[in-house]
């Protein structure tokens, strides 16, 4: 394979005052013939190189999709008066979206069948759906050509017929007005793909007439439009590495002047919720791993927050869940989720019990304030998803769905296990571990050790169809959960950053180390994988 000498001139560029040179450069021209070509090469370099795999390949490709159910659905979700879920039909790649008015017993309404949008398309990507107050027109977002630039559309789910207004260069986020005509939306700069500027439009109105309410200048962080849950306000975040700031705009006012809620500070994080006529805040402020503050709706500066739950060096508080008379807290404690219900009227919280030793767990839909039901998603290595109604109540717990596997799966046929590692420095990394209870850890088993480490982001124990294609066949997979997430709480995630991004590396190569030294492999059999910010791990582990 040969690349061509005139387009591998590097470029220099500058970047925050600094020069960097660019050796990859031209491959930014996506139109040209000798990118294209490259490109192709490369595709064939590898095909030929893992030819000798290609009936391995598809027979495991064979043996996924047939675990995959054909008629998937999800657990409707109730608002506004209707039932709304997805569901796959077989010969169907994509998701078709539906309600039902009232209870499930109604007939059924599709409001996109993806499949029919897909239809002679390259690529087709909904990034979000959502209905106006008076239930009658769906907007909804789609990236036609891969880029993860959205253009929004709308459509009378009355009489099915699309309407004129489209609203290209998106980034797919809206929130409607209660108006049931005024929609808020995030456009991208299309160039850099960052989302940097908020706009109103009303239905029936060219798009050339939309008013920009917000443009973030600061090309260091990125904007985004949402919809309280309470439905009493519109919220304009902008995000960048360490620092958050948000806009809130009364829902009954869409042509009004959006208000800072806190002003930026670098090194501030805050997120807010909306309930019961006040205002809950989850902030990094004096509290490195967040603490929960409130305030009312017309005073909103930090001076003004009275703490709810402090902050707690074992505890990294995520996020928060508000009913009527309930609060449900998701904490992150010894790397695993938690979630703490606590009862606004009597004050007394507890924790709901999980049940395994190594899981995942995560809020589901919750729309409704007054309602005592709480949904959350469950799993682990071996457990299939399952969404749960838990009562906050009674504590009673009902499982709505689990995730069928075609071809049958028993969760007691394998081991889990969490265990910490010894790393380089002396400190514990936690791994999360599984595999077939008929392995005998005898040093020669083929393992797959999986690791990301990067911006905070954890990667749960959870349960993947595909990969039982590995564990049936002897293998031991395991994820190392290194510093650079933020497992263990925020010190976890900055001590795995910058100048001690080191650390992320050398707790990966421990737990390899270890999986060998407690016979689980061998150095012949260990198998490292990783992607995006995973890959740069990768490369850093291999060398």
């Amino acid at each position: 394979m040969t690349v061509p000498k005139a387009k591998m001139i590097p470029k220099e560029l500058t970047i925050h005052g600094h020069t960097r040179i660019d050796n990859y450069y031209w491959l930014n021209d996506r139109e040209n013939k000798d990118v294209i070509k490259y490109l192709n090469d490369e595709n064939a370099y590898t095909k030929q190189k893992l030819f000798h795999t290609e009936e391995l390949q598809n027979d495991l490709y064979e043996e996924i999709i047939g675990r995959l159910d054909k008629n998937e659905e999800s657990v409707p979700y109730f608002v506004d008066g209707y039932y709304y879920y997805q569901k796959y039909q077989e010969g169907g790649e994509y998701p078709i979206y539906c309600r039902k008015k009232e209870n499930l017993d109604k007939e059924e309404e599709v409001l996109i069948n993806q499949n029919i949008l897909a239809k002679d398309k390259a690529y087709c990507a909904i990034g979000k759906l959502g209905v106006c107050s008076n239930n009658e027109v769906l907007a909804y977002s789609a990236d036609l050509i891969s880029r993860r630039l959205y253009t929004i559309y709308f459509k009378n789910v009355k009489t099915g017929e699309i309407l004129k207004d489209e609203i290209p260069n998106t980034s797919g986020e809206f929130a409607w007005a209660l108006d049931g005509k005024t929609i808020f939306y995030t456009q991208k700069d299309e160039v850099t793909l960052r989302s940097h500027k908020v706009f109103r439009h009303i239905l029936g109105t060219d798009v050339s007439e939309d008013v920009e309410v917000f443009c973030e200048e600061d090309d260091s962080f990125i904007s985004s439009v949402s919809r309280s849950k309470s439905k009493d306000y519109i919220v304009i975040g902008s995000y960048s590495t360490v620092s958050t700031e948000f806009r809130i705009l009364p829902i009954c006012d869409p042509t009004g002047e959006f208000k800072i809620f806190e002003k930026r500070e670098r090194g501030h994080e805050y997120s807010l919720y909306h309930g019961n006529g006040k205002f809950y805040i989850i902030t990094n402020k004096g509290a490195n791993n967040f603490k929960l503050a409130t305030c009312g709706e017309t005073k909103t500066s930090s001076e003004n927050w009275e703490e709810l739950i402090p902050n707690r060096d074992d505890t990294l508080l995520e996020s928060l869940e508000i009913f009527n008379d309930f609060l449900v807290i998701n904490e992150r404690i010894g790397g695993l989720t938690n979630f703490r219900v606590l009862n606004q009227n009597t004050k007394e919280d507890y924790y709901i019990e999980m049940g395994e030793e190594s899981y995942m767990a995560y809020m589901s839909t919750n729309l409704d304030f007054s309602t005592s039901i709480f949904r959350f998603g469950f799993t682990s290595l071996k457990t299939p998803s399952t969404i749960f109604d838990f009562n906050l109540n009674s504590k009673d717990r009902e499982i709505k769905k689990q995730q069928l596997v075609i071809g049958g799966h028993d969760p007691s046929n394998y081991t889990t296990r969490r265990i910490n590692v010894t790393a380089s420095d002396g400190v514990e990394i936690p791994m999360s571990i599984v595999y077939r209870n008929d392995v005998e850890l005898n040093g020669n088993n083929p393992t797959l050790l999986y690791g990301y480490g990067s911006y905070g982001h954890v990667v749960d124990p959870s349960f993947s169809p595909a990969r039982l294609s590995l564990l049936d066949r002897g293998f031991i997979f395991a994820i190392a959960h290194i510093r650079g997430g933020e497992d263990l709480g925020r010190s976890w995630y900055e001590k795995g950053k910058m100048l001690n991004k080191k650390n992320t590396f050398t707790d990966f190569i421990s737990c390899g180390e270890y999986l060998i030294s407690e016979n689980y492999t061998n150095s012949n059999k260990l198998c490292a994988m990783g992607g995006s910010a995973g890959g740069l791990l990768m490369g850093a582990v291999i060398n």
